[in-house]
């Protein structure tokens, strides 16, 4: 994304798991696919627009944009063409795309299957480091969004106003209720998962939500540099220290001079998923655009990483009664709870929306996210049957790229 200036354009990564048609089992596959669509074993292959890649597991594909696209572009229908276009290679291995934020029964200590080829000495490295068998390493799917700045003062409001909606995120697309066919009383378990995927070295993803920021410099000084050396004694062919070793809620790819939110749950369909990121790109917009407070007057990281904590448990109930916290987000009522604060942050933004985004933002407000309204079909306590009859709707609302709904 190099030279592109603030919110000018977006890349979307989405991604999706392999499983069996008839009973949604994992299916460690992606190699086949990926050799099928380019006709040799490769890691990534583009479909015109969109590229599709590996991930960690074999389980797992990924859908992103194949360069930057402006957010005017039809971003959505470039994704939905693509999954189409994959349908009949699905059809020849019996395999479906699923959505969500993680798979609702997988068993990932007997049912991880690693990337064997490029990059395969990466995963290894993590793998040994970490054990990368638990379900915040092999059983979860997010979409990254990621905004493009142009030099140092554009990196600094970026980051800073990405920092300040972080935490509302997880109530907003959480989609990961269930975990090995249980509810975990959690809306965004991925999330509870990915914040404690590398506790054993606290420096890769410190409190979740990045420290406060002004500059490239800085952020190599004071995040970047420490957490090589605290990684060092466990990978001294410094085979992982590079910036995406960080696994902060929002990282600097700066070779590529963008930030990559990475906490935002799959969602059941393309239209959702898009609607997402052009909400935040809008809101993150809108905030810099009216007041320069949230630059001058930092918020705390504790209060943040507080709020993100209660929306991966809560959601969209998660009480808000921190008059600094509705002056940063620039809130013109009275609020009570979270989906208060989205419902006005998306007022204040619509007009810039498409009229689908609009529509599938109406539809979570309306209806709640994606976890809430699998809680409301399933229960807390669902049979194997029931959870596979409605992850298969699942996979339906993918491929016709419909919202989930529970009428």
């Amino acid at each position: 994304m190099s030279d592109y200036s603030l919110f000018s354009v977006v890349g979307i990564e989405i991604e999706y798991m392999l499983v069996d048609k008839d009973s949604l089992a994992v299916q460690p596959k992606s190699d086949r696919v990926l050799r099928q669509l380019a006709g040799e074993l490769v890691n990534e292959v583009a479909l015109g627009e969109i590229a599709i890649s590996n991930e960690l597991v074999l389980h797992v594909i990924e859908l992103k944009n194949n360069g930057p696209a402006s957010l005017k572009e039809a971003i959505a229908e470039h994704f939905q063409n693509t999954i189409h276009e994959l349908q009949p290679i699905l059809d020849q291995e019996n395999l479906l795309l699923l959505p969500s934020g993680a798979h609702p029964w997988m068993n990932p200590s007997v049912e991880t299957e690693r990337w064997p080829y490029g990059n395969h000495d990466i995963y290894r490295q993590y793998d040994q480091i970490f054990n990368c068998e638990g379900h915040g390493w092999s059983n979860l799917q997010s979409m990254h969004v990621n905004l493009p700045y142009a030099n140092d003062r554009e990196f600094f409001q970026l980051h800073t106003a990405i920092r300040l909606l972080l935490p509302l995120l997880p109530a907003l697309a959480a989609s990961s209720p269930f975990l090995e066919g249980r509810a975990t009383g959690m809306l965004d378990s991925r999330l509870h998962f990915y914040g404690m995927n590398q506790q054993k070295i606290p420096a890769i993803s410190g409190d979740i939500i990045p420290e406060f920021i002004r500059s490239p410099l800085e952020y190599h000084q004071k995040i970047l540099h420490p957490m090589y050396q605290a990684i060092a004694p466990y990978d001294p062919n410094k085979i992982l220290q590079h910036p995406w070793l960080n696994s902060r809620a929002a990282i600097p790819k700066f070779d590529h001079k963008a930030i990559e939110i990475r906490i935002i749950d799959s969602q059941e369909c393309v239209n959702a998923d898009i609607a997402i990121a052009k909400a935040i790109s809008a809101i993150l917009q809108n905030w810099l655009s009216q007041s320069s407070y949230l630059l001058d007057k930092p918020c705390e990281t504790a209060l943040l990483k507080s709020i993100y904590d209660q929306t991966i448990s809560d959601g969209m109930a998660v009480e808000i009664n921190h008059q600094e916290l509705c002056r940063q987000w620039q809130l013109k009522r009275g609020v009570q709870n979270c989906r208060d604060v989205w419902s006005q942050l998306i007022e204040g933004i619509s007009h810039e929306l498409d009229r689908c985004s609009q529509l599938a933002l109406e539809h979570i407000l309306s209806h709640g996210n994606l976890s809430e309204r699998l809680l409301r079909v399933c229960g807390k306590n669902p049979s194997r049957d029931t959870l596979r009859h409605i992850y298969q709707q699942l996979s339906l609302c993918l491929y016709y790229n419909q919202p989930f709904s529970t009428s």
